[in-house]
């Protein structure tokens, strides 16, 4: 049995990157995925750049915005869109592992689980590497993962198949948390980790995940906004949150050399 995995990257103003990111895809070592490209409106020559790939490969399919949605619908349209059994997001920015697709896909058939998630390094704007590593959890329940987003959504994947496809709110951060409770939430096992690197996030300083203020707002949010919870429960969760984030998740977080 071969798999497809559908791929999701949503795009907006990236044309100076998201050539890496495509061929990350196409360098992949598991060959069957669908690429599913969505240009959320950008502003720049995203769509210059993507295009001759695009003429090159029937696995790369491009989806085009006339106005910019963010990158919530941008996902949840690739998610509609998706024809794979499995369901993977890299965001137009970042990069794999050339074995990424091909060490998770083996865990979860021998493992039988339905999400699995790994670690990744980080790297600056220009694609070199900034030594700190984001270390993934070898196990990870649904109660876990509500208290802080253990999950970086470029290394994240889940069987379709068996979970049904996914759809987050649109809220302007934190959405990829939603989808990965919900999908926790839906499975009948916890997700499991690949200790390993199997990605790369670009760090670019100044950008949304910069601003501390605004992330206690995001991520009240979650709570609130998008799993519905009562003020005081949201309350309750935020300052769990603050716990689990600063003083268990941020364990996770290693400068290599």
């Amino acid at each position: 049995m071969n798999p497809i995995v559908s791929i999701i990257t949503p795009i907006y103003n990236k044309a100076s990157v998201v050539n890496q990111t495509i061929e990350s895809v196409l360098n992949q070592s598991y060959q069957n995925w669908e690429l599913l490209l969505i240009n959320d409106a950008s502003l720049d020559n995203s769509k210059s750049i993507i295009k001759p790939f695009i003429d090159q490969d029937s696995r790369i399919k491009y989806f085009e915005f006339t106005k910019n949605k963010g990158a919530a619908e941008a996902r949840n349209y690739g998610t509609k869109m998706a024809k794979g059994d499995y369901i993977a997001f890299l965001d137009a920015d970042d990069l794999w592992h050339k074995n990424k697709l091909k060490i998770q896909l083996v865990k979860m058939t021998e493992e039988t689980i339905d999400v699995c998630f790994g670690s990744y390094e980080m790297i600056n704007a220009k694609s070199e590497p900034i030594n700190i590593k984001v270390n993934a959890l070898p196990i990870l329940h649904y109660k876990k993962l509500l208290k802080a987003n253990y999950i970086g959504n470029l290394t994240g994947i889940y069987n379709c198949k068996k979970l049904g496809k996914i759809y987050t709110k649109d809220l302007k951060k934190r959405q990829d948390w939603l989808l990965w409770i919900e999908a926790l939430k839906r499975s009948t096992k916890p997700a499991k980790g690949i200790t390993e690197t199997i990605a790369y996030y670009r760090k670019i300083e100044g950008s949304l995940s910069a601003n501390k203020y605004k992330l206690i707002q995001h991520n009240y949010n979650v709570y609130r906004k998008g799993l519905g919870f009562s003020i005081v429960k949201s309350c309750a969760y935020l300052l769990l949150f603050f716990y689990e984030h600063f003083f268990v998740k941020s364990k996770l977080v290693k400068t290599i050399s």
